[in-house]
């Protein structure tokens, strides 16, 4: 019943929240002479902090109307590629001038793990100059119908692999977070079977591959807490009337809640400073807080067999580290990646993906050659910094453009595919 009360709260604060947006816009109105003073500033931004931090925050857009390519601006234009129940693949397609040699391919598989892919929205920004960029727009669970089906952890590794065949051969693939232990397990198992469509280079960045090294407070919870207490106390069905009605999930305000209770004091001393900023009518400070928090505090549902496998799989029980995951009964062996070349990408703070647990997945596949793989931490950035922020932009995105062009299979002779030794221990 807690998601279902959840509703109800919100629900009932709605005539609170719009008398609220009212007395904003009444003591921010410029034809008011009360909005011109310390009080009424003050009682316009009491009301919009209260109307903001009780508010469901929508699905933002990407809004990259533009990007730069060889000097010049051009128009991109966003559009659906390949689309499933649970995922749309959108492709931001730029005007470039015809016959210009193409860039790479760059598929963005953007964490599932309770924020919009728009998260990415400056990953994807980066990258537009420099690829053609396809990102995964997850779909909210909430959103879909019970007729629909269940999709859990081996569906999204299906996903993936339906995504790079729909791409074709020499693409690049690049996981944020999450992602990372089910994009190298599809890297492995289309290596597996010589699938031609495998990509050129798969970039892991700050991503769970063996969540022992290193262990954060994320991981700690999942170490202390059984699967059943997961299932027993966070996963509850969509309450009527959302499309999904019924459906058992993680709800996103779960997810959203465990993050912020994790730096918790950093998100009062925000939400002050933000009121300051609008007593003092500091309009950039302002805007600033409303960009960041409206993208951050907009959450999705998981599928409750998604999250608790992945649960179960990568925090638990550490199947791929130890060589015992399976993709339905078949084995994931990153041992046979041996013609995709890796670079990972780690945050010297992060506090989601300690040190050391993406560049494990080198340890994993031990047959990519020594030529073909790199991994790079990035010093003083966090978790979010390992994707989006003026030092990816300047630090770390210049690495991953260099290391997706020096591995297109048109620039490199592709190795013979020969299993030299297996990663299992």
């Amino acid at each position: 019943m807690f998601y279902q009360l959840y509703e109800m709260n919100h629900a009932a604060l709605q005539p609170v929240r719009a008398c609220a947006d009212a007395v904003r816009m009444f003591y921010s109105n410029p034809l008011n002479p009360v909005s011109r003073t310390p009080w009424g500033r003050s009682v316009a931004a009491t009301a919009e902090l209260f109307e903001r931090t009780t508010r469901r925050y929508s699905k933002p857009a990407f809004e990259l109307p533009h990007t730069t390519v060889d000097g010049k601006t051009v128009p991109v234009a966003e559009r659906v590629a390949w689309s499933r129940p649970f995922c749309n693949l959108l492709h931001f397609e730029r005007a470039v001038p015809a016959g210009r040699r193409a860039d790479p391919k760059l598929l963005i598989v953007a964490p599932m793990s309770g924020h919009y892919a728009t998260l990415l929205r400056g990953t994807v920004d980066t990258m537009l100059p420099h690829a053609e960029v396809y990102v995964t727009d997850w779909v909210d669970a909430r959103m879909v119908p019970v007729s629909e089906g269940s999709f859990d952890l081996d569906d999204y590794i299906d996903y993936v692999i339906e995504m790079l065949h729909f791409l074709g051969p020499d693409t690049h693939v690049m996981a944020v977070c999450q992602p990372s232990v089910p994009v190298l397990a599809a890297v492995a198992l289309m290596e597996a079977r010589g699938d031609a469509d495998a990509p050129a280079s798969m970039v892991l960045m700050g991503g769970p591959i063996d969540t022992r090294r290193n262990p954060t407070a994320v991981n700690l919870l999942a170490e202390e807490k059984s699967l059943d207490w997961f299932r027993d106390n966070v996963v509850m069905p969509v309450p009527w009337p959302a499309p999904g009605f019924m459906r058992d999930v993680y709800p996103g305000f779960l997810q959203l809640s465990g993050f912020m209770s994790m730096n918790l004091d950093r998100h009062i001393i925000a939400h002050k400073d933000f009121f300051m900023h609008l007593v003092k009518n500091d309009g950039d400070g302002a805007d600033k807080h409303r960009e960041f928090y409206d993208e951050y505090l907009a959450v999705m549902d998981l599928t409750a067999e998604f999250y608790l496998q992945t649960v179960d799989t990568v925090f638990i029980r550490h199947l791929l580290p130890k060589g015992e995951m399976t993709h339905r009964e078949i084995p994931v062996d990153p041992a046979a990646i041996r013609n995709v070349a890796l670079l990972t990408v780690e945050g010297e703070n992060d506090d989601i993906s300690g040190l050391g647990q993406t560049q494990a997945a080198h340890d994993l596949c031990v047959n990519i050659p020594e030529n073909m793989r790199q991994h790079y931490m990035q010093p003083a950035v966090g978790h979010y910094g390992v994707f989006n922020g003026s030092r990816f932009r300047a630090e770390i995105a210049p690495r991953i453009v260099d290391f997706i062009n020096r591995h297109g299979h048109r620039q490199r002779a592709r190795p013979k595919p020969r299993l030299v030794r297996s990663s299992k221990s």
